[in-house]
């Protein structure tokens, strides 16, 4: 079996899109005072679909949603050559040289992201190839089923986000994340309003709930320290990247507090990267996201790492590449879960390009023992509401 070829496209969604107002959720650009609602930078219109062919017809699907035009481009340019002709079987050995071969430009960032596109297609044509499910390939089922947290719970206001929460508790969720919107430019104020954030949330969830919170990169240290006596009393399951990710002194700082567990490496890439968070021990839970960090074959290498550490994994997002790694794992406890809702972000997008993502039962999901691969097809149809950039 050899590689054939290896098509790309990038989908950018061509639908309705809900508006994003103030403090949705606090993000890095927060600090620069801008005038409209700065999340709309880290906004995921757009998504890279990978398909790679062998010659005997087999086809593996990867995705990617960090700079899908730019990640292509880094595909078609400089891995496709590498791969075509080779044996999908090497996945270790191809992994290696496509990360060597961008090794001055794409240890992280877009470049990485590329790679674990193109990877996961990889691990859905090896899968296939092998008519197993790729949790199987990864050391097969570790749970009957996996526990998910309802991720979603922007800042909005207390009574429709109190409304959220309880609905999620009548749904069988038994932990939800919320997003903070309000850091450091907002002073004393901003910090009130998002203790009413976390403080609603948890009156609505109950206490036998677990509720986790989201500074998605937008506070400084100096905040970061300001807010956990805060929020101790609410005993939130994690804080999630309350710094910057090059910030690893913060974030160890942060958790040798103790007061609350804090989270991370959403924004982190690679084995090597994930090595420096754990020996810093900055980090109670570890978040990678397997199409960003290096697809599976890194994904299942941090993995282990941290349970050498005995920080869990409970990776960024849903998608089926992040549930074959949890159900592969004994130290992944549960998952992200995105709730189908109308286009906002566009962690949303997935649910109309792809065809096989689970939904959400009593606050469980599970994977199909028969379903060879990643157990997903690409939703030709549904690309119909996307402008198809090949």
């Amino acid at each position: 079996m050899k590689i054939k070829t290896i098509r790309t496209r990038v989908a950018q969604w061509t639908g309705e899109t809900a508006p994003l107002p103030p403090h949705f959720c606090t993000n890095p650009m927060d600090l620069l005072g801008l005038p409209s609602s700065s999340m709309k930078t880290f906004a995921f219109h757009g998504w890279l679909l990978v398909e790679v062919e062998t010659d005997d017809g087999l086809v593996g699907i990867g995705n990617a949603a960090l700079a899908p035009l730019l990640a292509k481009q880094t595909i078609d340019q400089s891995l496709k050559p590498l791969l075509i002709g080779a044996d999908p079987w090497d996945v270790e050995w191809l992994w290696q040289q496509m990360y060597r071969h961008t090794m001055a430009f794409g240890r992280k960032g877009i470049g990485m992201t590329a790679i674990s596109a193109v990877d996961i297609a990889l691990w859905d044509l090896l899968g296939k190839s092998a008519r197993q499910p790729v949790y199987r390939l990864l050391g097969g089922r570790t749970k009957q089923r996996i526990p998910v947290y309802a991720s979603r719970l922007y800042s909005t206001g207390l009574e429709e986000l109190a409304a959220e929460a309880k609905r999620y508790r009548a749904e069988g969720y038994r932990a939800m994340k919320l997003r903070f919107g309000w850091g450091p430019a907002d002073g004393a104020e901003g910090m009130r309003r998002n203790v009413e954030l976390v403080r609603t949330v948890r009156e609505a969830a109950g206490e036998d709930v677990d509720v986790m919170a989201d500074a998605y990169m937008g506070w400084t240290l100096d905040y970061a320290k300001r807010m956990l006596p805060r929020l101790e009393p609410f005993r939130l399951r994690w804080l999630e990247e309350p710094v910057i990710p090059d910030d690893i002194g913060g974030y160890a700082e942060l958790k040798a507090y103790g007061r609350v567990p804090i989270a991370g490496g959403e924004h982190e890439f690679t084995l090597y990267g994930f090595r420096q968070l754990l020996e810093a021990k900055a980090v109670d839970y570890i978040q990678f996201d397997t199409n960003r960090v290096g697809g599976l074959s890194q994904a299942r290498k941090i993995a282990a790492l941290a349970e050498a550490f005995s920080v869990p994994v409970i990776p960024h997002a849903g998608q089926m590449h992040n549930y074959h790694v949890v159900m592969a794992s004994l130290n992944s406890p549960m998952a992200e879960f995105f709730p189908p809702v109308d286009v906002e972000v566009g962690n949303e997008l997935f649910w109309r390009l792809f065809r096989g993502e689970p939904k959400a039962q009593g606050g469980f999901i599970d994977l199909d023992d028969h379903l060879p691969g990643l157990g997903l097809t690409i939703d030709e149809e549904g690309l119909r509401q996307f402008r198809v950039i090949e």
